[in-house]
């Protein structure tokens, strides 16, 4: 932590608020001035690693706190709140919304609970009380990084390397002696709406023969970690505390798919393997035998304490745009956090040149810039229909960085990551971009213009502020 500028003034506040002390009193309990940590708590300094430490054994502080994200979600997602049509007259500046956060942040995270569960037709309140939005809340509150599951794995992988350089081989040695496991790969005809089948009373992990090599090794790395790190996933769940119950069950999912990729990518090789080849994810495929998306994945989680890699996002959508998969990680990106994505961003150009790598610079309207990586992968399930009417389900994976981290990547070389930009937005109507040639709607909240003397670059003119 101490490589990095930490703003936890939002965290320092509530845990002295819960102590019931004043600002001079938890100054004095910590050795500073009441006026030094007043600017920490109005996120005008940072917090020191020393801080940190002395409020962690003081006040039983559990520094995990700190991941667990700004009020609301930050301020561009109060903002993208604050454009529901209802609160059109109101007309609130960010600069409104950062004093806001910064003066009342518990007031600010009410109204986005609120908001949220009324049904606003905002795009944060669209995935608010399904069940996947509720999991990817839980995943995000610890930016998709468990430090006891990576441990658990990094110890097995060292393990299992003594066994076999071979990792399946590993894998399957490992489940027949300890689990009493047999691995059987199946035809099709036999398995044909199933990938992975656990079958107790023959003692079988049975695979369909469509999952290809790097997919079979993370279906055992799965059943392993159900077997063999079922205590931490069991903690995670419970301290998520769920209330649904597939939501519980959908989150012991991906934490086993979490454990199965840090045991294929054990964190510390893989992020010394990540900064010596400016995370070329085709070298990173083959050096660790995974696939395109396992690898892509595995980048979001790199933040371990004192051994942090570049914070990417990922985003994986189909044709139609719908997303499957976000992990915004320690991004924190308004890319993946929000419902809508811009025509203009080449994630959905992808598709049109499969199995190429589409790298674009984009500028969010906050002057925002990020480098951002697209690549389709095709699903492991096969085709859908049959003959000619067959078509093979595929996926575009988007991964991104803040363009100042994108110097080192091998993807950006030859990028001036300072220069020009693509401007781009979260979707039309959360954008307000008045002169975009793509624009398909006014932003929400705008009163739509129509000049029948003129017509400007975009159909869809709407007033200003």
């Amino acid at each position: 932590m101490a490589r990095e500028k930490l703003l936890a003034g939002h965290a320092v506040k509530r845990l002295r608020r819960r102590s019931g002390l004043t600002q001079a009193a938890m100054a004095e309990a910590l050795g500073v001035s009441a006026s030094y940590l007043n600017l920490i708590e109005r996120n005008q300094r940072a917090l020191p690693a020393g801080l940190l430490v002395q409020l962690a054994e003081r006040f039983d502080f559990d520094p995990r706190a700190l991941t667990a994200g700004e009020p609301g979600g930050g301020a561009e997602a109060i903002r993208r709140r604050l454009g529901d049509p209802m609160f059109a007259d109101l007309e609130v500046d960010r600069a409104e919304v950062e004093e806001w956060l910064a003066a009342a942040p518990g007031g600010a995270e009410a109204f986005a609970r609120a908001f949220d569960r009324v049904g606003g037709v905002g795009p944060v309140a669209a995935a608010a009380d399904d069940t996947g939005g509720t999991v990817r809340r839980e995943i995000e509150r610890w930016r998709n990084h468990f430090p006891d599951l990576d441990a658990a794995a990094e110890g097995l992988s060292d393990e299992l390397r003594l066994v076999a350089a071979d990792l399946y081989g590993a894998l399957v040695e490992r489940l027949r002696v300890k689990h009493g496991l047999a691995i059987r790969v199946l035809p099709v005809e036999v398995m044909p709406d199933l990938l992975r089948r656990l079958d107790l009373h023959a003692r079988q992990l049975q695979l369909s023969e469509r999952l290809d090599a790097s997919s079979r090794t993370f279906a055992l790395a799965v059943q392993l970690a159900q077997l063999e790190a079922r205590a931490e996933i069991e903690a995670l769940a419970r301290g998520a505390g769920f209330a649904d119950r597939a939501a519980e069950r959908l989150f012991r999912r991906h934490l086993a798919g979490y454990f199965a990729a840090a045991l294929m990518m054990p964190y510390a090789r893989f992020l010394r393997a990540g900064e010596a080849t400016g995370y070329d994810l085709d070298i990173l495929q083959r050096r660790f035998g995974a696939g395109y998306e396992q690898v892509a994945h595995r980048l979001t989680t790199l933040q371990r304490v004192g051994a942090r890699g570049l914070p990417f996002f990922m985003i994986r959508i189909d044709r139609a745009g719908q997303s499957s998969k976000r992990y915004a990680g320690a991004s924190q990106s308004v890319l993946v956090e929000a419902e809508g994505r811009c025509p203009l961003w080449r994630l959905h150009h992808a598709f049109d040149r499969p199995g190429a790598t589409v790298t674009q610079l984009v500028e969010m309207e906050d002057a925002t810039r990020w480098f951002t990586l697209a690549r389709t992968v095709a699903a492991q399930g096969g085709s859908i229909g049959a003959g000619a009417s067959a078509v093979t389900a595929e996926f575009a994976i988007g991964l991104g960085v803040a363009a100042a981290q994108a110097v080192t990547l091998t993807a950006a070389r030859g990028v001036d990551v300072a220069g020009a930009a693509t401007p781009i937005g979260t979707g039309c109507r959360t954008c307000y971009r008045a002169e975009c040639p793509q624009r398909s709607a006014a932003p929400a909240g705008r009163a739509l213009l129509v000049n029948e003397r003129e017509r400007g670059v975009s159909a869809w003119g709407f007033a200003g502020d």
